[in-house]
């Protein structure tokens, strides 16, 4: 079994932490990560209710299994609510991203909760220090979901040298060698989020699960498009990677005509609402050509920490 300092401290078997997708990352894939002795992340939304929050906590708590939450800094200005939800909930570990996570940390820790806070940029990380944060998420430009600008692998070295505090990797990790390489690197655990993307635990739909089953990935676009035809206030250093679709084969680099398009923002909205995954976000980072196949997240985790562990035995090997 691979220990670090972040499976002592969460008391895990697997140094693997899934990353809180909104839209995809509920409780049910929150457990059942946690299951497979990793830690389940819940992704709240900027549109999510303090209710929804409360709900689907109960579902790892009925299994009796820790789990975290992920709120996103930008948004809890305007919807305090949903950090009292997620205090009340007492989660394991939270994470406050896309944003200054400072003033958020002293009410999380009076509470006993740890913080994390994903970095994209030096600068991030000294916000993060000043902030109080406990474990640091070097999250590349590989990923899915929205995301900065820069490579897993310089920015988790550059991270690992500005820090003494653990360090999760975010991007581009989808294999348990991925995972024992920046093991190997210094992080302390992979923060996983494509290769959940086709569990049956997701809140996605079966067609979106099917059309990352299916999809390859060099068919990844980092794009701004879907945020401004809805008019989403995502601030424009954290542009979204997203499966390439008819939507955004239209307007990506485009997207000064498609501020105020009301027909560009009414068709994403429809899209979302019935379902057309070629006008609505599909949301997936660039390992996604490796997630082939329909399998519980539990088993997910299982599989990275055990070919993980077969790949960091090899490693003397190298050694003359």
């Amino acid at each position: 079994m691979i220990t670090t300092p972040l499976t002592r401290w969460f008391d895990l078997d697997a140094p693997v932490f899934g990353a809180p997708m909104a839209g995809v990352a509920g409780g049910a894939l929150a457990r059942a990560v946690s299951l497979g002795g990793g830690l389940g992340m819940i992704g709240v939304g900027n549109a999510t209710e303090p209710g929804w929050i409360t709900e689907q906590a109960r579902l790892p708590e009925e299994s009796d299994v820790s789990f975290g939450i992920g709120l996103m800094a930008w948004v809890l200005a305007d919807r305090p609510e949903q950090l009292t939800a997620t205090i009340a909930a007492r989660p394991a570990l939270v994470s406050v991203s896309f944003g200054d996570p400072g003033p958020f940390v002293g009410p999380l820790h009076d509470e006993g909760i740890a913080v994390a806070s994903a970095v994209n940029t030096r600068a991030d990380v000294d916000r993060a220090h000043d902030a109080g944060v406990d474990v640091i998420i070097a999250q590349g430009t590989e990923a899915g979901g929205h995301t900065g600008l820069r490579a897993t692998l310089p920015l988790l070295q550059e991270v690992l040298a500005a820090t003494d505090r653990p360090v999760l990797a975010a991007g581009g990790i989808a294999t348990g060698a991925g995972l024992a390489a920046v093991l190997v690197a210094g992080a302390a655990g992979g923060w996983i989020g494509t290769p959940l993307l086709a569990c049956p635990e997701g809140l996605n739909s079966p067609a979106a699960r099917d059309r990352v089953r299916a999809a390859s990935g060099d068919r990844t676009v980092l794009t701004r498009a879907f945020d401004i035809a809805q008019g989403l206030a995502w601030p424009e250093r954290w542009p979204g990677r997203a499966l390439v679709n008819e939507f955004t084969e239209t307007w990506h680099g485009r997207e000064d005509e498609l501020r105020g398009d009301t027909a560009a923002a009414e068709q994403v909205l429809a899209a979302r609402r019935d379902g057309d995954l070629e006008h609505s976000p599909v949301y997936a980072g660039e390992s996604i050509g490796l997630v082939t196949g329909e399998e519980s997240a539990t088993d997910v985790v299982r599989r990275l920490a055990a070919d993980a562990e077969a790949a960091l035995r090899k490693v003397p090997k190298l050694l003359a």
